[in-house]
């Protein structure tokens, strides 16, 4: 009996020993939930500003057909370009939006320098070409994003959509010899006019990620915009005998960008709780 006692005591004081030992130890932090999966998919508002360098691959003109002989130079102003659009953000690698953009006034100048067969006798002359260009475009744009670094991911992306190509204030300054004289200056209006085109895109640039919702974005764009046509051209009188505006065939531009996304569903940023110790 006395041998039972002894081993209770033993054990109870055992047991008062573990607890005192628990008592000192730091307190476990409580249980929590981990952090969710990373998602990123989101829809996203965008806006753009930038440049444009544009360019005509050639004018065409009914005349053309009686000349002999043309040599051309043409070319563009740089012009703003401003830009709206939504998009939505597939995974963290693949993404698409759909763009509008109003491309500013360009200037545009042209020179001819022809030769022409006036009845056996060769002619000469030269026209001078002045105007101006804009265009609304829409776009759908995909884009790949290829990776990320310091928080500036590299992309590329292609898109599709269409151009309103819109000449306005075309003037055409011509003059010309013959061999034995006459045809002296000229002088020719084209109305303003505005034609759709199918228009396509490629895009590359840098994208860097300010805060959770807001990324900026710095690119180079490649847009062919179809073409464009003045009204009939015709002299100050208001007269002409042919049907002729003129044709601008195979616009393109270079443009350089600066863009904005502001992301509309991205989660909130995760913050573990405080690691709480005994003092």
């Amino acid at each position: 009996m006395r041998r039972v006692r002894f081993l209770l005591a033993a054990g109870a004081a055992s047991l008062l020993s573990s607890a005192a030992f628990a008592a000192d130890m730091p307190l476990a932090p409580p249980p929590y939930a981990p952090p969710p999966a990373a998602d990123f998919g989101g829809w996203y508002l965008r806006g753009d500003i930038g440049m444009s360098s544009q360019s005509v691959k050639k004018l065409d003109n009914a005349l053309y057909s009686t000349l002999t002989s043309l040599n051309q130079r043409t070319g563009f102003d740089s012009a703003g370009i401003y830009g709206i659009g939504v998009g939505y953000q597939f995974n963290n690698w693949l993404r698409g939006d759909i763009t509008g953009e109003y491309r500013g006034k360009s200037n545009f100048h042209g020179l001819d320098i022809i030769t022409f067969d006036n009845g056996g006798a060769p002619g000469f002359g030269s026209d001078t070409y002045t105007g101006s260009k804009s265009e609304w475009l829409v776009l759908a744009n995909g884009y790949v994003d290829l990776g990320t670094w310091y928080c500036v991911t590299p992309f590329i992306g292609a898109g599709v959509g269409m151009s309103r190509n819109t000449i306005s204030n075309f003037v055409d300054q011509g003059v010309g010899s013959l061999p034995g004289g006459g045809i002296g200056p000229s002088l020719a209006y084209g109305d303003n006019a505005s034609k759709w085109n199918f228009a396509w895109a490629l895009h590359a640039g840098l994208a860097y990620k300010v805060t959770n919702n807001l990324t900026l974005e710095m690119s180079y764009r490649y847009v062919n915009l179809g073409n464009g046509v003045t009204g009939d051209l015709r002299t100050f009188d208001g007269t002409n005998n042919v049907y002729n505006p003129m044709q601008f065939h195979d616009i393109t531009s270079q443009d350089v960008r600066f863009g904005m996304r502001w992301d509309l569903d991205s989660p909130p940023v995760y913050a573990p709780p405080p690691l709480i110790t005994k003092g």
